[in-house]
């Protein structure tokens, strides 16, 4: 898995290098319109492009039926009815293409959750390293050790929470740069990667899982953890980013799904696509 997330992600990083030190806007504005031409393309070879126009020119033209004969409720009801059954239609025809896009597209989110879901720590801004322990291992028996750059100041000792097998630390950056910090959990040493400072385009990693399928795909940051450690997980904790719209702070993945569709509608007719 983790071969197929580092050149899934190569790819990502490949498009976004150019804007790295731009607004994420245009790294966002850019990958939504790949997006859509993707959409467009799938939709394109994976529909019934003309069973779909037939619908939509049937439920048109029932549409116009009923505003026409709106003062007979016989014929209303019947355009009514037909409009339905042929909306129905339609959301058949869009099944195939739209069960095609899912898998890409949810491989899509997960990569771009790692460009535009978090904020890099800044100089002097404070986090938190939590290390999930499996459940069969005493927190009060287990040993840590942390090791950092100059860049990383660790604040505080060990804060062990039995009722989650989980271990806390407060750190506290310092300076720009991708540091490694090493923690030693029972002589078993994990590297993660903690981001300072860095350009307003960056992929950050906030979580290093174990080894396993679904978690890797999931978190696909960093290479995951030995299936052998007894640590299930170690986390940053950065702060969330939202996209900023003259002063209205959105969701990333709303703007992107609100991009994707409008580019989406916007070049349909350039690719002759019916949807």
């Amino acid at each position: 898995m983790w071969v197929f997330n580092s050149i899934f992600g190569k790819i990502f990083e490949i498009i976004f290098f150019p804007f790295r030190n731009m607004s994420p806007w245009i790294g966002m504005i850019l990958i939504s319109f790949l997006t859509a031409l993707l959409m467009l393309l799938v939709f394109r070879f994976t529909s019934n492009q003309q069973g779909i126009k037939t619908v939509k020119n049937k439920i048109k033209a029932h549409l116009l039926e009923f505003r026409l004969f709106k003062d007979s409720l016989s014929i209303s009801l019947k355009a009514q009815g037909k409009i339905l059954r042929y909306n129905l239609k339609y959301i058949g025809y869009s099944a195939k293409p739209l069960l095609v896009m899912i898998i890409p597209l949810i491989l899509i989110l997960i990569q771009l959750n790692l460009w535009f879901g978090y904020h890099s720590l800044a100089p002097g801004q404070k986090a938190i390293l939590k290390a999930e322990l499996e459940l069969n291992q005493s927190l009060l028996d287990a040993e840590f050790m942390i090791e950092t750059s100059s860049g990383l100041i660790v604040e505080t000792l060990p804060l062990r929470i039995e009722n989650k097998g989980e271990v806390n630390w407060r750190l506290q950056a310092e300076e720009a740069g991708v540091h490694e910090l090493a923690l030693t959990v029972n002589r078993q040493r994990i590297i993660k990667q903690v981001a300072v400072a860095q350009s307003p385009l960056c992929k950050i990693s906030p979580i290093k899982i174990r080894r396993n399928f679904i978690d890797e795909l999931f978190n696909p940051g960093e290479a995951p953890l030995p299936g052998n450690i007894p640590v299930k997980s170690v986390e940053i904790t950065y702060p969330s980013q939202s996209m900023n719209l003259f002063g209205w702070r959105i969701h990333w993945i709303i703007v992107y799904f609100a991009l994707s569709i409008i580019f989406g509608f916007a070049f349909k007719g350039l690719f002759k696509v019916e949807i």
